[in-house]
């Protein structure tokens, strides 16, 4: 316990912890803004159309899993969670698409606010390393701030590589039913597929070698965006 209220340990587990909600906020503001947009009022009813992480946060995936992931980790994970999923009702959209279509649209809503929050964190970093408010190198700086902000650019690009595996229920199986032909979805084939979908999300979860498909190119983005900032 001491080790772990220790000032090393103790502000990376809560600076861990809220980059997480912040990120799952914004992930669920996405479903819940276009899904609005597109004309269904429920999510707006029920108060998710905001940014506001106490709209978005579920009490187990939000907080106790991702808690336990970090104490367990000392802070090192960075610790898997999920919000409240967001609910709506595709048969009230009112703009002129398919259901399915807006369906996919609100479903790829979620990993785009990732990428957009995952970015926008990018270019904060790169005026406070120009200003020099940070120091050009941030892994060698005694503060943990400058890491926590490179972390919270890597954290999105993960969630949003995550979510585009298409396997329900994450966002990518919607996603990916809008893309295919009907006579595809309509296969035993693919039915089969469905079936076992929610066990594929889950291996490439606990799986370190296939966790590497959505791993590898968050890592790959966020050099990118350290190359463009000028750390790397």
């Amino acid at each position: 316990m001491d080790e772990l209220l220790s000032p090393q340990v103790l502000p990376l587990i809560v600076g861990q912890l809220i980059i997480l909600i912040l990120s799952i906020a914004v992930h669920e503001f996405g479903h819940a803004w276009v899904a609005d947009r597109l004309g269904d009022r429920l999510p707006r009813q029920q108060g998710r159309v905001t940014l506001n992480p106490i709209a978005h946060a579920d009490p187990i995936g939000t907080l106790a899993l991702p808690i336990f992931a970090l104490i367990a980790s000392h802070g090192a994970s960075i610790g898997f969670g999920w919000g409240k999923p967001v609910q709506t009702q595709p048969n009230t959209y009112t703009r002129r698409f398919h259901m399915r279509t807006g369906h996919m649209m609100v479903a790829f809503a979620g990993p785009f606010m990732n990428l957009v929050f995952g970015t926008l964190i990018g270019v904060v970093l790169y005026v406070l390393v120009h200003t020099g408010v940070f120091p050009k190198n941030p892994f060698q700086s005694e503060s943990l701030l400058p890491m926590m902000v490179i972390n919270a650019i890597w954290t999105n690009y993960v969630l949003m590589f995550f979510n585009l595996i298409p396997a329900r229920p994450l966002d990518g199986g919607a996603v990916l039913e809008g893309l295919l032909p009907d006579r595809i979805l309509r296969s035993p084939g693919f039915a089969q597929y469905q079936r076992y979908s929610m066990f594929i999300a889950a291996a490439f979860m606990f799986i370190p070698t296939l966790a590497k498909v959505f791993i590898w190119p968050a890592t790959q983005m966020l050099n990118f965006v350290l190359r463009v900032v000028g750390i790397l």
